[in-house]
């Protein structure tokens, strides 16, 4: 049996997914269904991996008590970040929603393990990040396969990753790179929050394809 035909209606709909895919900080209370986020996790397994390696670690976080020393480290941390900007920028930046870790039901730690021997270290002696961007990959893929099932992610980055470490008990060779919240969102945006409120513009450098 051969590779499926992408026709243009399913490169319309995968076009829309790209464009819907946003960073979702409003979640309801209801719960995510186990298939569901096991299908979510089935994704990101399928992601690209230097040397495939897969060295993402996936970490569901439920105890209660850690989740509430994540979110004393975002607080701690958000105080900070705020703090660096001038009083205007700041009362701007404290009126910004960032996070949605006391209402998101699914709090998912995903860790790159560097200390991984899948892939006997082939394609990163030169780069060894490449092992943590394998681990955002995967992150992507996750976050796709979300939206396309109705859920919203929120990537929570405003966090001290050494106390994180320290909270979810993992192994020292497991670097943290995305903390994520997931659930079913209040509402549907198109365009980032970030620009919708304000805080920034579009940057179209982005967009544009360099030339060398």
């Amino acid at each position: 049996m051969g590779p499926p035909a992408f026709d243009d209606a399913f490169v319309h709909d995968l076009d829309a997914l790209f464009a819907w895919r946003r960073d979702v900080r409003r979640f309801r209370a209801d719960p995510v269904g186990a298939d569901q986020l096991q299908a979510c996790l089935a994704a990101a397994h399928r992601a690209p991996s230097v040397g495939n390696s897969r060295p993402w670690r996936f970490v569901r976080v439920s105890d209660p008590g850690r989740r509430a020393a994540v979110t004393e480290s975002f607080t701690r941390c958000n105080a900070a970040a705020a703090a660096a900007y001038d009083a205007v920028r700041a009362a701007e930046y404290r009126a910004l929603k960032l996070a949605g870790l006391r209402e998101a039901p699914v709090h998912l730690a995903a860790f790159c393990d560097l200390a991984t021997e899948t892939g006997l270290g082939l394609g990163r002696a030169s780069m060894p990040e490449t092992l943590a961007y394998s681990v955002v990959g995967a992150v992507q893929c996750f976050w796709l396969a979300a939206r396309a099932r109705g859920l919203g992610v929120g990537w929570v980055s405003i966090l001290d990753p050494a106390s994180v470490t320290a909270i979810l008990a993992v192994p020292d060779t497991w670097r943290l790179v995305a903390y994520l919240c997931v659930g079913h969102p209040v509402e549907e945006h198109r365009d980032p929050e970030l620009e919708r409120h304000g805080w920034q513009a579009e940057d179209a450098r982005g967009r544009i394809l360099f030339e060398r």
